[in-house]
C-alpha cells in the first residue's frame, strides 16, 4: 500500500538565501534559486540553517519567504522557519509569517536554554496555537545541544498542529518508535540526505533536503520509488549518489552547497559572518565532486580541467 501524501511533499529543500557582495538579500537570484528548484522538488524552507537564517532579521525572512511565495507555482509548498528559543518572540514571527501565504512553519528545538519536557511542549505548543498553519517541527540536537523528547513529540503530534518533524538524530529505532505511536497523518521527514532511504525503510515519507539544490530530481525520483514499492530502484539511487550527499558537508552547511550553487551561476558566492567562503583547497576538492557527478557546466568543467 502506498504511503499517504505527505502534508509538505516528498522532496523540500532547506534553501540557501543568496546575498549580494554587500550582503543584502539578492532577490534576482533568489528568482533564480526559485525557477531551479521548483522544476525539481516539492517545496522549499525558508530562512533555516541552510538558508543562513540564525544572521537574517525578522524582516528579512518575512520579505523572502512573501518573495517565494508570491512567484511559486501553484502547489510549490514555502515553510518559513520561525523558531528559536525564544517563546515569545517565535509566536510573534509565526503570526506575522502567516501573513505571507506561506504554507506551514518550521520550528526548532530551543537551543542553548535547553528546556525539560514540559518546557518544551509549552513552547512548541505556543507555537503551534498561534496560527492556522501546519508546523514541522526540526529536532536537531547536533546543532540545538537539546533532543526534543519523543514522548513530547508524540503528545504534539496527537493535539496540536505540529504535522510533521524534521527528524536529524540518526537514530532509526527511535525514527521506527515515533512512526509506531503517530498517526499516518503525522508525517517524518528525514533531516539527512544520506539517511534519506534508511529513514524512508522505517516509516518516513520524504526528506528535507540540502542535496536537493543539485539532485532535486533524483531525490525526487528515489522517494517516489520508494513509495510505489521499487525499493531496488531506489537503492540504487542512494548508493549512487551517497558520495556526493555527504561530500557536500565537507565543512559547515551552508558554506559547501552555497558554493555549488555559485558554481552553477544560481548565485553569488557570498556569506554572511560568521560564515566564510569556502578554503581554496576544498574548493578544489568540491569541483571534484560535482565533475564527479557532471554537475558543472561545461564552460566550468573546462576551466577547472584546464
Amino acid at each position: 500500500m502506498a504511503m499517504p501524501k505527505p502534508i509538505f511533499g516528498r522532496v523540500v529543500v532547506a534553501a540557501v538565501t543568496p546575498f549580494d557582495r554587500r550582503g543584502n538579500v539578492d532577490y534576482a537570484a533568489a528568482e533564480k534559486l526559485l525557477k531551479h528548484l521548483q522544476s525539481q522538488v516539492d517545496g522549499v524552507v525558508v530562512a533555516g540553517t541552510t538558508g543562513e537564517g540564525p544572521t537574517l532579521n525578522d524582516k528579512e525572512k518575512l520579505a523572502l519567504t512573501e518573495f517565494f511565495k508570491s512567484r511559486a507555482k501553484k502547489g510549490f509548498k514555502v515553510i518559513c522557519n520561525v523558531g528559536s528559543n525564544d517563546t515569545a518572540a517565535s509566536v510573534r514571527l509565526a503570526r506575522a509569517a502567516a501573513k505571507t501565504g506561506c504554507d506551514g512553519l518550521m520550528v526548532v528545538g530551543p537551543y542553548y536554554n535547553k528546556p525539560n519536557a514540559d518546557g518544551q511542549l509549552a513552547h512548541f505548543s505556543k507555537v503551534a496555537d498561534a496560527t492556522e498553519l501546519p508546523v514541522l517541527l526540526y529536532n536537531i540536537p547536533g546543532r540545538t545541544s537539546l533532543r526534543v523528547s519523543h514522548d513530547v513529540i508524540v503528545e504534539l503530534a496527537a493535539t496540536t498542529r505540529v504535522k510533521a518533524v524534521k527528524d536529524s538524530t540518526a537514530d532509526l529505532e527511535g525514527i521506527a518508535r515515533l512512526r509506531s505511536q503517530t498517526l499516518s497523518d503525522f508525517h517524518i521527514y528525514s533531516g539527512d540526505d544520506s539517511l534519506t532511504l534508511p529513514i524512508l525503510s522505517v516509516g518516513g515519507c520524504g526528506v528535507v533536503s540540502v542535496a536537493g539544490h543539485l539532485i532535486g530530481k533524483d531525490l525526487t525520483e528515489m522517494v517516489d520509488a520508494f513509495a510505489e514499492g521499487d525499493v531496488e530502484r531506489a537503492r540504487e539511487i542512494h548508493l549512487h549518489f551517497l558520495e556526493l550527499m555527504t561530500g557536500i558537508f565537507m565543512t559547515t552547511n551552508p558554506i559547501p552547497i552555497k558554493t555549488a550553487m555559485a558554481r552553477l551561476g544560481i548565485c553569488g558566492e557570498n556569506f554572511r559572518l560568521p560564515m566564510t567562503p569556502l578554503p581554496d583547497e576544498l574548493g578544489d576538492k568540491l569541483d571534484g565532486l560535482l565533475r564527479e557527478y557532471q554537475l558543472l557546466p561545461l564552460k566550468a568543467q573546462r576551466a577547472g580541467q584546464g
